[in-house]
């Protein structure tokens, strides 16, 4: 969790100009770009800044939710705790391939966003030269 904190944080400090991602597709390291991806840089930090509101917002939901005394009866009652560790450990999982997943992509826009800008400076000192 923290390191996906961390990639999204430092994504928001680097990526001062969102725009320069319009038309930039993501591509494999050493790859040609991918023809096939129709979502471009710039979506896609808009999407990991989206994703970021939305998995504060749950952790902070989450901590908001203990259950009450009555839905704490009633699921002992029905049994519903009999494979509660099995389920969590399911969503944990799947909750930490996600955030795999997202930080990485995070950390590749991050990367690509620099060469971009190293492209940039790269063109400006050969046309003052």
């Amino acid at each position: 969790m923290e390191q996906y904190f961390s990639a999204t944080q430092k994504m928001e400090q680097e990526v001062m100009f969102p725009s320069l991602l319009r038309g930039v597709f993501p591509q494999q390291e050493g790859a040609a770009p991918d023809a096939e991806s129709h979502t471009d840089l710039y979506e896609r930090y808009q999407l990991l800044k989206a994703m970021k509101s939305m998995v504060e917002k749950g952790l902070a939901s989450a901590g908001d939710q203990s259950p009450t005394s009555t839905d704490t009866d009633t699921a002992l009652d029905e049994g519903a705790d009999s494979n509660l560790e099995e389920r969590v450990s399911h969503h944990v999982n799947g909750l930490q391939q996600v955030l795999t997943d997202l930080t990485k992509n995070t950390k590749a826009l991050t990367r690509r966003y620099s060469q971009i800008l190293e492209q940039i400076n790269l063109s400006e000192d050969q046309s003052s030269s």
